[in-house]
């Protein structure tokens, strides 16, 4: 048994681990067209006979799509630990007439180590909660009402801003570029400017004549006003940092008018369930836009409006990125939503952090305001007050430099190398989530070229802002000695040490002179494939991208790229696609979160419809909705096909630049945007499979009145939904799960939780497995045996992340009662019954929370705090309710079909009667939230989920809920 000494197994464990390795390396992403197909299974062995002997096998190698080696690699890595894990067994007690024993102990214990693990920790995507350090601090804001009235109409009452959609918004963007129609009117342009993509759902604001050629009579405009205003007269953040969304309602509600639609009766309110709900959709479908979605105000963070600004002064000024208006809209938004503190927060409802403060106060410095208000006093001391601008949060910290108002050594290290690593490297910015792999790109290349503003040096009002900024003169710092500050307030996700450490490697790296030539070599190639990557992404997405963060320093390293060249190409193409992302509001103009959530609300809203049974009520609205989600489908119409974006949809190109497949999908916004989303496509085929019931809309198909959406096309939808399941049976966002849970540890933002892997949520999951059942009911024959499995391993995900109390948190709105409803409801829809310990469990939860009026609330702080809200909504809602949270609820119970009929129908008569008489409701706290510790606004979700409530609360309970007690 020599050959079984502690040596040679170390040997030959080192040696199966690197010939597996090597191979998986020289196999990866082949065959190149099984990218991202995972094998059927639920653990490695039945993984393993899946990849060998079915149909549904993929990668030989590893998948970059995946994030994984393909399984016999894993076995082979499992193998090879086992012979360590022998080998030490070995080193203590070996003997020649033992070994084989040892060999068996050693799988034993190795696998019963797995085993335990599974049983004893939480899963990867399991939130956790609640946090040991809550939020206790309140934003607070002087008592100050103000409007925009006068800077929505031109001097002359000749121009006054507008929303335009679709096809009228491409003409308004490149008529202001000098532009013609056969420049991408249509989506189509014919030379190297233009816009490109779908235009359907596209929504900016411009100002023109249009709006005033609309004449009512006087009496009419006071009902519009007063509709749109639902009890508001003008902003007043201490009473509400929500906007009601007024400025777009009003226009709409005018166009709907104008077109000769009539409007609700607003003398009296409604009295039963179905009259509050049809009187909703009527007043919901009045603000529909021409292409078929519904818009709306999808601002909240502070911190993303100050890099477009920043990029906006570096890039010299230009009108056609930013025009005197736009400065003007966007200085009002900044200086109403200061508080009393002088400070900002990160998002409206978020007390003042010097994150939001510092990018806040630059802003309006760059934007042209005195530094000697009382207004900017007032930011400039609270800055000072927590130590100044080295105090402030590492994304901030990396837009100073860029400005010229902090030094690179001040901030850590993003190295552009690092991609160059081999993709199934342990960590790898491959494996990262999107949004944190697509901000850290541009950041990698901006960083390593060392990019400033040109003009820094010799710019009086830089020279300002670096004495205005500090505690200390500028020229005294110790830059690197600041690397790891953070006020404590930015200090949501502390950065571990293990980062620390990492960093201060890396800062070595950047300065040790013997390292150089090196570095320079290595870091050229990176800021190669950086550059290469960012083209990719924008032309993957027709220059929006995936986000306002990387959109303008994608923007930014662009113009870097063309040698500061304003009039190149892709300089111009970007700069077309700044309005996407911007709103009007009565706050001002702000950037929004993403371009705007049109296919989302609107797979909602069709749905709520569809519930309530009105969908052949409201003919119109309904083929409307039709024809946006059928143009919206990505790369899956004429016009997106023609595209550049199209020729990225090849296996190679996705293998090349990490894309999960998108053919098929549906988006958070618009088919423009190009990235599918699980919940957004799981919702927009959910939008599809309600329509197809729907006589009136199958009548139109059959008359040509509406294009229809094939089968074919269908099954696309299915194939994402698929593809992007996890292995753990949940669904995450845009992609796979490609990278582990200790990647948390190597976190670089401070201010933002869990944004380093695409976990799975409550929420896609949800979305997703209840799309496949809905498509399974209309064509059980495609894929039965995948679709079943998915959807089998989808309830077992539900019940793992499920928390002791029997809630679900949710991730992406606020928050409990909002997973509630996508636990209760994807259990249900996967074959749970409403007896069920863990539905039965949720529904006493939810119950327990119910408020005296009727209602269910919570704040923002449940999200940030992993902890239902103690006071609920009690800031802005009603006695600590709110018509969004009790509409989760409502969902959720009806969903149980919870025998508890009396909180039922208390929560039911809570919306009725807080439904205002023309059927809106008013609008409470901010809904929704992303990376744990930002909120960002739905103005949409006050009608839909209100109206989807009282639909299905109807539908399960019936003209019970309407007896008087």
């Amino acid at each position: 048994m020599e050959q079984l000494t502690p040596d040679a197994v170390v040997k030959a464990a080192a040696g199966l681990f690197l010939l597996s390795i090597v191979t998986a390396h020289g196999l990866t992403s082949h065959p190149i067209h099984k990218l991202g197909k995972r094998p059927m299974g639920k653990g490695i062995w039945t993984y393993l006979s899946s990849q060998l002997f079915t149909s549904t096998s993929g990668i030989w190698g590893y998948d970059n799509s995946l994030g994984c080696f393909c399984p016999i690699w894993r076995l082979s890595f499992h193998i090879s630990s086992i012979l360590v894990l022998y080998s030490i067994l070995s080193s203590v007690a070996w003997s020649d007439e033992h070994a084989w024993n040892l060999g068996i102990v050693a799988a034993i214990c190795y696998t019963a180590i797995f085993f335990i693990l599974d049983k004893v920790t939480l899963g990867v995507s399991h939130p956790g909660g609640p946090r040991e350090h809550k939020i206790r601090r309140m934003p607070q804001w002087e008592d100050k009402k103000s409007s925009v009235d006068d800077m929505l109409v031109s001097s002359d009452g000749k121009e006054k801003w507008r929303c335009a959609v679709a096809t009228d918004s491409h003409r308004a963007t490149l008529s202001s570029f000098g532009l013609q129609a056969k420049d991408g009117e249509n989506g189509i342009k014919s030379d190297a400017i233009g816009m490109t993509g779908e235009p359907f759902g596209r929504q900016m604001w411009v100002k023109d004549s249009k709006s005033v050629d609309v004449h009512l009579s006087m009496e009419q405009e006071k009902c519009i006003r007063d509709m749109a205003r639902a009890g508001r007269d003008g902003f007043n953040p201490s009473k509400n940092p929500n906007t009601g969304d007024i400025i777009f309602r009003e226009q709409m509600i005018r166009n709907y008018v104008a077109r000769g639609g009539t409007l609700p009766d607003v003398n009296s309110k409604a009295r039963t369930v179905r009259e509050a709900a049809r009187k909703g959709v009527h007043f919901y479908s009045m603000l529909q836009t021409e292409d078929g979605h519904w818009a709306g105000d999808y601002g909240g963070p502070h911190f993303l409006m100050p890099g477009l600004i920043f990029a906006w002064y570096i890039m010299g000024k230009p009108s056609k990125m930013i025009n005197q208006d736009q400065c003007g809209l966007m200085a009002h938004y900044l200086k109403v939503h200061q508080q009393s503190d002088g400070g900002w927060g990160t998002h409206i409802e978020s007390p003042s952090t010097m994150f939001g403060t510092v990018l806040c106060y630059v802003s309006l410095r760059l934007l042209g305001e005195d530094p000697d208000t009382p207004y900017m006093r007032r930011g400039k001391a609270f800055i000072q007050n927590e130590g100044g601008a080295i105090m402030t949060s590492s994304w901030a910290k990396f837009w100073l430099c860029l400005l010229g108002c902090m030094e690179w050594e001040g901030h850590n290290s993003v190295p552009p190398e690092m991609w160059l690593l081999p993709n199934w490297f342990p960590f790898h910015p491959g494996r990262l989530w999107c949004h944190c792999r697509m901000v850290y790109l541009p950041m990698g290349y901006l960083y390593g070229a060392r990019f400033v503003y040109k003009d820094a040096a010799n710019d009086p009002l830089i020279q300002q802002l670096r004495e205005e900024l500090y505690c200390d003169t500028y020229e005294s710092i110790d830059w690197d000695k600041t690397r790891h500050l953070v006020a404590d307030m930015d200090n949501y996700s502390p950065v571990p040490f293990v980062m620390k450490f990492a960093q201060n490697l890396l800062a070595l790296y950047e300065s040790l002179s013997f390292i150089q030539p090196l570095k320079q070599y290595i870091r050229k190639r990176g800021l190669d494939f950086c550059k290469d990557y960012m083209a990719a992404e924008d032309l993957q997405t027709n220059f929006i991208d995936i986000g306002p963060v990387n959109k303008v320093l994608n923007l930014v390293s662009a113009f870097h790229a063309a040698n500061f060249d304003i009039d190149h190409s892709t300089v111009q193409n970007h700069m077309m696609r700044i309005p996407d992302y911007l709103w009007i509001a009565e706050d001002g103009m702000k950037m929004q979160g993403y371009n705007g959530s049109q296919c989302w609300d609107t797979s909602f809203a069709i749905q709520a419809i569809s519930e309530c049974h009105l969908l052949d009520d409201f003919p119109g609205v309904s083929k409307k909705v039709w024809s946006f989600l059928e143009r919206t489908q990505i790369l899956s119409t004429e016009v997106s096909q023609s595209s550049v974006a199209f020729e990225y949809e090849s296996a190679e190109n996705r293998s090349k630049y990490y894309r999960h497949v998108s053919k098929g999908g549906w988006p958070f916004s618009t088919s423009a945007h190009g990235w599918p989303i699980s919940d957004c496509t799981g919702e927009g085929l959910k939008g599809v499979c309600v329509l197809l019931k729907s006589p009136k809309i199958l009548e139109s198909i059959r008359k040509g009145e509406i294009l229809d959406i094939g089968e074919t096309r269908l099954q696309d939808a299915v194939n994402v939904i698929l593809t992007l399941q996890n292995e753990d049976g949940g669904w995450a966002t845009y992609e796979n799960n490609r990278g582990f849970g200790w990647y948390e540890q190597l976190n670089p933002s401070e201010v933002f939780g869990d944004i380093m892997i695409d976990y799975s949520y409550a929420e896609c999951s949800m979305a997703s497995l209840t799309a496949l059942c809905a498509f399974h009911e209309l064509y059980p024959h495609h894929r039965t045996e995948e679709i079943q499995h998915a959807i089998q391993h989808g309830r077992d995900f539900f019940k793992s992340i499920q928390r002791p109390d029997g809630s679900w948190y949710g991730s992406w709105a606020c928050c409990f009662c909002y997973g509630c409803w996508f636990g209760i409801e994807g259990l249900v829809r996967s074959g749970d019954t409403p007896s069920s310990p863990a539905i039965k469990k949720c529904c006493d939860f939810l119950l327990s929370k119910q408020r005296d009026n009727g209602g269910w609330g919570e704040d923002f702080t449940s999200c940030y705090d992993k902890d239902y809200a103690e006071n609920g909504m009690a800031s802005y809602g009603d006695e600590g309710s709110g018509v969004v949270n009790t509409a989760w609820a409502l969902l959720a119970l009806s969903e149980a079909k919870c025998d508890n009929v009396k909180a039922v129908k208390r929560g039911v008569q809570y919306l009725i009667e807080r439904q205002l008489p023309c059927g809106d409701w008013p609008q409470e706290g901010i809904s929704g939230v992303f990376n744990r510790a930002c909120g960002i606004t739905y103005t949409a979700y006050r009608n839909i989920f209100p109206i989807w409530a009282l639909g299905r609360c109807y539908e399960v309970y019936g003209d019970v809920l309407d007896e008087k007690e």
